[in-house]
């Protein structure tokens, strides 16, 4: 009786644009975003681009989702902490298509595996483009997209609110983003100052580097989406940019970079309390051990 009345109050409301204008607008405004990225460390032209990178306009943190931790005392798989997050907010918009996959026309990662909108303005997003859903659906949906070596990235973007046509304060997406398609995780490596804090880690992150095990193969350095990484002395050295995405730690072929967390309490705390500081999605308080 529930979902049918959730169903005609949603059969009500205004929506945004549906499915086919997104792609159209996608098409025609990938290429100015892709050379604004590009430019945005260019004399003069840095400036001119300036207003639409800026923050507290564009915000994105990062949690990897397929990445043990060490230490035994915390959290086994930072994803546990996504799926708190999950738990802890009342509206939930999976999209049925990754739109920056789908656009470059790739299969693998899948484009299946879309971004979530969280947040009350999701409800106005159109239906063609996926559906509310429960929190079991969010689990399977997350639990897919570590399984195809995705990355959570939580995004507070301007272009969102604009192409969907929802609300910019209380919605949160987190899209499930790849290194060679995301509109978010390329063209970085030479960004300029209106980018340069747009990726920020979350505190309870932090990625380490064991010189033991580092024989200076320049793997990680090759595949930072941001080139944070360094060789100094023949061993990888972690920059102070590096946004805790724990790409490194995967490709690592000698296992020298590794992802520690203080623990799943603080990193959970410091995920609200960024969401918190760029958003007005409300969280409930949802207590370590009450997943479902």
């Amino acid at each position: 009786m529930m979902n049918l009345v959730q169903q005609n109050d949603r059969s009500k409301q205004k929506y945004g644009p549906g499915r086919n204008f997104v792609i159209w607008a996608v098409r025609l405004g990938w290429p100015f975003i892709k050379f604004g990225k590009i430019l945005s460390n260019v004399p003069l032209i840095k400036w001119l681009i300036y207003p639409f990178f800026m923050r507290p306009y564009n915000e994105i943190s990062s949690i990897p989702l397929n990445i043990e931790v060490p230490n035994p005392e915390s959290v086994v798989l930072p994803r546990r902490v996504v799926q708190r997050l999950l738990t802890a907010v009342d509206d939930i918009f999976i999209f049925d298509e990754c739109i920056c996959r789908r656009h470059n026309n790739v299969s693998v990662p899948p484009q299946t595996i879309g971004c979530m909108a969280l947040g009350p303005a999701g409800s106005r997003i159109h239906p063609s483009h996926g559906k509310m859903a429960t929190i079991e659906e969010a689990f399977r949906h997350v639990d897919r997209a570590a399984e195809a070596g995705l990355v959570a990235n939580f995004a507070h973007v301007w272009i969102d609110p604009v192409a969907f046509h929802t609300r910019f304060h209380d919605l949160m997406f987190i899209c499930y983003c790849d290194d060679k398609n995301c509109l978010y995780r390329t063209y970085m490596k030479n960004r300029g100052p209106s980018l340069k804090g747009a990726y920020q880690r979350l505190p309870g992150l932090l990625v380490v580097v064991d010189p033991d095990k580092c024989e200076g193969c320049g793997t990680c350095k090759e595949q930072c989406f941001l080139a944070d990484i360094s060789l100094v002395g023949g061993k990888a050295v972690i920059g102070r940019s590096c946004a805790g995405c724990g790409r490194c730690v995967e490709i690592c072929p000698n296992k020298a970079i590794a992802l520690k967390i203080k623990n799943e309490e603080a990193l959970f705390e410091d995920l609200v309390q960024w969401i918190k500081g760029v958003s007005h999605l409300p969280i409930k308080s949802v207590q370590k051990g009450s997943l479902p």
